[in-house]
């Protein structure tokens, strides 16, 4: 393992990153997937999704620290150990994410044009299909039941790993690519 693994990623909280982005002192960026950022992220941050994580794109600020966020703080610590790892010395994340960001009832950019977010899609996607492979185990062949059992052995899957492969597929839609609307 690199030092640079070992090294413990600083967290900050949303009263203390406030008052340091009123005072133009971080960078602020968001790891979110596109379509989760159009609908919500903080003022001012920058998009840098951790599923195409480029280090050219993390924006070089002097005098700043760089904060990472997420919805709740895992995906940016992913993110915040990847800058260490690259050398990145000032860097922070928001271990509650936009979560706690929220809950502290500070202002966020709202789009309500952009897409649903990918847990609503997951849920309405992994629903539809336990409910059709259900009706088609019961009216045509036991066989459909299968489908429901396999998206029940995903969820579980994505509940055990934190890693939901259906989440995944459904970033890569166009619809959930857009970051502006």
């Amino acid at each position: 393992m690199s030092a640079a693994r070992l090294t413990p990623l600083p967290t900050i909280d949303a009263q203390t990153l406030k008052r340091r982005l009123d005072q133009r002192s971080v960078t602020l960026i968001d790891v979110r997937e596109p379509g989760e950022f159009a609908g919500e992220h903080i003022p001012g941050a920058t998009l840098v999704p951790l599923s195409q994580f480029d280090l050219r794109k993390i924006p070089q600020v002097d005098n700043t620290q760089l904060v990472v966020y997420c919805l709740t703080g895992q995906r940016s610590a992913i993110a915040g150990q990847k800058l260490l790892a690259a050398g990145f010395v000032a860097v922070a994340h928001l271990p509650g994410g936009l979560a706690d960001w929220q809950a502290a009832r500070y202002p966020t950019v709202i789009n309500r044009q952009a897409p649903m977010s990918l847990m609503r899609q997951v849920q309405i996607v992994a629903g539809s299909l336990v409910f059709t492979g259900t009706v088609l185990g019961a009216l045509v062949s036991p066989w459909f039941l299968l489908l429901s059992g396999f998206v029940g052995a995903g969820l579980v899957f994505a509940g055990v790993s934190n890693t939901c492969m259906l989440a995944r597929l459904l970033a890569k839609l166009p619809y959930n690519q857009r970051s502006q609307a």
